[in-house]
């Protein structure tokens, strides 16, 4: 997919080398998922398929504690077609994303999609029941590729975007018409994500930001001074000017350590710059 836009990133080492090939993040995912489902065919070839029970996710047994689940439910992958396909759209698509965002943004949009269908199941299972295996994310990767590249043309020259559309518009009434909420829920959860991560990382879009309130700092107020102008210096009684800064640094010790804090010249000196003040503004 090279010749996708021209604003790509610099992160363009690959992570290892095999053979003179080089091995991207979505190579690397791909060789896990695919190793996976190797195990899992082996496990299911000798009657111990039902080890495999104890990766899948389910509402029911995370909320009794069973927090693994959220991580190794991609783990259990029985082999089949879709599997297949899934793969080859985490490379073509994935490298596309890692090439133009870079291998950490890559990976942290990755990371998301496999871990937001577990955790959105697991708020409906306080509904009903929910049940997940296998989930990889690929279809996802393709929505932020067409978020990124909306005009690309694809299927029967149709544009990225309207490709997304109707494949999104398919598959969520597929989910309807099967009653299937957990299908419904990955789809829209998954898709709607990878949009919104992509016009976050091309500034398109902010995320909330939540400030907690800080108390303000309590002043000392000294009755009749009026820093009007705060750049003037203030004549002292002995005739010697005194900054602004040096009033304020004297006020910032009142503030931290009270006015009892204060030695005598200091006293003094915030007295005299007082009646200085006074003096000229008329009073």
């Amino acid at each position: 997919m090279s010749g996708f836009g021209n604003a790509y990133s610099q992160e363009q080492q690959p992570i290892t080398w095999v053979r003179g090939y080089p091995l991207y993040a979505a190579h690397m995912i791909v060789a896990g998922l695919v190793a996976s489902m190797v195990v899992s065919t082996l496990l299911l070839a000798t009657n111990f398929g039902g080890g495999l029970a104890w990766l899948s996710f389910s509402s029911e047994t995370v909320l009794r504690g069973q927090i693994w689940r959220l991580f190794t439910y991609g783990l259990n992958n029985p082999p089949s077609l879709w599997f297949v396909v899934d793969m080859f759209m985490i490379v073509w698509f994935g490298r596309e994303l890692e090439r133009f965002f870079g291998r950490r943004v890559f990976l942290t949009l990755y990371g998301s999609l496999y871990l937001l269908t577990p955790v959105l199941l697991t708020f409906l299972g306080f509904v009903r029941p929910t049940q997940l295996a296998g989930q990889t994310g690929a279809f996802a990767l393709f929505i932020a590729v067409a978020t990124l590249h909306p005009d690309l043309p694809m299927l029967f020259n149709l544009l990225a975007k309207w490709v997304a559309a109707i494949l999104v518009a398919i598959f969520a009434l597929m989910a309807v018409a099967a009653r299937d909420v957990v299908a419904l829920i990955t789809l829209l959860g998954t898709s709607g994500f990878a949009w919104a991560f992509v016009r976050h990382q091309q500034g398109l879009l902010t995320w909330p930001k939540f400030r907690l309130r800080r108390r303000a700092p309590k002043l000392t107020v000294i009755p009749g001074f009026k820093p009007d102008r705060p750049e003037a210096p203030v004549a002292t009684a002995a005739g010697a000017p005194t900054s602004m800064a040096e009033i304020d640094a004297l006020l910032d010790k009142i503030a931290t350590s009270g006015i009892n804090s204060l030695t005598k010249p200091e006293r003094a000196k915030l007295e005299a710059a007082r009646e200085g003040l006074m003096k000229r503004s008329g009073k």
